[in-house]
């Protein structure tokens, strides 16, 4: 899956998925991106938000990678967490659906 990195940066080298979960819908595999971050980082920026820092990664992830993978045939999961332990949404779907297969298949 070397298709994660925009050759727009210059870079001629790509990077892989951080996970790559085959069958995830509609017979499209699944490109995970996994991305912590420090609640306290956008502290100068605006003062603390919960789940800000989260969004923004989030996004960051989403405009960076999604575009590539959608035209490679994957779907693209930005999988976003805080140390604080705060989730984005995507991520608690994407354990919620593993949870799932998991107990099915026990």
């Amino acid at each position: 899956m070397n298709f994660l990195t925009d050759l727009m940066e210059g870079r001629s080298t790509l990077r892989p998925a951080d996970l790559l979960v085959f069958g995830w819908a509609g017979g499209k595999h699944a490109c995970v991106d996994l991305t912590g971050v420090s609640p306290l980082a956008v502290l100068k920026e605006s003062g603390f938000v919960a789940r800000q820092a989260i969004r923004k990664a989030k996004s960051k992830k989403v405009d960076k990678h999604a575009k590539a993978c959608a035209d490679n045939q994957h779907a693209f999961v930005p999988f976003a967490f805080d140390t604080f332990g705060s989730l984005a949404p995507e991520a608690v779907r994407l354990l919620t659906r593993v949870q799932k297969v998991v107990h099915s298949s026990c």
